[in-house]
């Protein structure tokens, strides 16, 4: 049994520890409010960008002259997984669950014969992809340092996998993220990225005839450039939200579980204290009694 003053120790210990993870609650919680509200002003103009590249690939099909963003190298052999985690933890399993995600869709690939790459950003899912995956690492961001990821960093990171996808290094490019739901739910989620995915549903005939100017393909050579950075920003804000309210969600937890603990741990105190106390009245008894 441990003596009073391990007891002491431990509870002190726990107390200094609920302390900071009550910190961190609050902390997470005003940069959620923050992040939430930014995720939630992106994606509309994200999700209206990709309806309008879909339904303008549509209307151009596999021509020729349609970008590569568009129509693709005309085959599916390498595949590149763009996986978006963050460089710090204490965030329940926010970024476990990017990874695993993303470690689905490539075991589905190999497993279908197709080759697969990573691209990552942040640090966490580094070490987990690389030891599952060795050597398939191809391009890796860091955001460490980066107090609040932005759209300077989404442009960086889109502008690699352009270079990458111009330099013939893959030929379907998709994007894992964090959708956020709700500071206790956060959904992983994985997108196509390059070329546009055919929309999802085919416009129905005898629609009104919309007129371009330009005509849709050069419309689309400065858009799907656009579409490819703006759906990285929205990933990125997506994650940004989900990793606040992940934490704040975990802190919550570590924090009451601490609480329980701290009582546990005082009623051994007490008890054990209580036995020493009756033990030693004991002992001056039998000790007045020999007198």
């Amino acid at each position: 049994m441990a003596s009073l003053k391990e007891l002491k120790l431990r509870i002190n210990s726990v107390k200094s520890t609920q302390k900071i993870t009550k910190a961190k609650k609050m902390v997470a919680a005003a940069k959620l409010r923050k992040a939430q509200a930014a995720a939630e002003a992106a994606r509309p103009y994200a999700e209206r960008l990709e309806g309008v590249v879909a339904s303008l690939a549509s209307k151009v099909g596999a021509a020729d002259s349609a970008p590569k963003l568009l129509s693709g190298t005309g085959k599916s052999d390498t595949h590149l997984l763009l996986v978006l985690n963050s460089d710090r933890g204490l965030a329940g399993a926010f970024n476990s669950n990017i990874v695993k995600a993303a470690r689905d869709k490539a075991n589905e690939l190999q497993a279908a014969g197709k080759t697969v790459r990573f691209f990552l950003v942040g640090r966490k899912g580094r070490p987990v992809i690389n030891r599952l995956f060795p050597g398939q690492i191809v391009e890796h961001y860091e955001t460490t340092g980066i107090r609040d990821i932005g759209f300077d960093q989404a442009q960086e990171i889109a502008g690699k996998v352009r270079e990458l996808f111009e330099a013939g290094a893959f030929d379907v490019a998709h994007l894992f993220y964090s959708k956020f739901r709700s500071a206790l739910v956060q959904e992983a989620t994985g997108q196509q990225l390059i070329p546009v995915p055919a929309p999802a549903e085919t416009p129905a005939p005898g629609g009104a005839a919309v007129e371009y100017e330009p005509d849709e393909e050069a419309i689309l050579a400065d858009l799907l450039p656009r579409n490819v950075t703006i759906q990285v920003f929205k990933g990125l804000l997506e994650n940004a939200a989900s990793e606040q309210g992940a934490s704040m969600t975990a802190m919550d937890n570590a924090t009451r579980n601490a609480g329980e603990l701290i009582n546990k741990l005082t009623i051994v105190y007490n008890r054990t204290r209580q036995a020493a106390i009756t033990t030693e009245l004991i002992e001056i008894i039998a000790g007045a009694e020999a007198l």
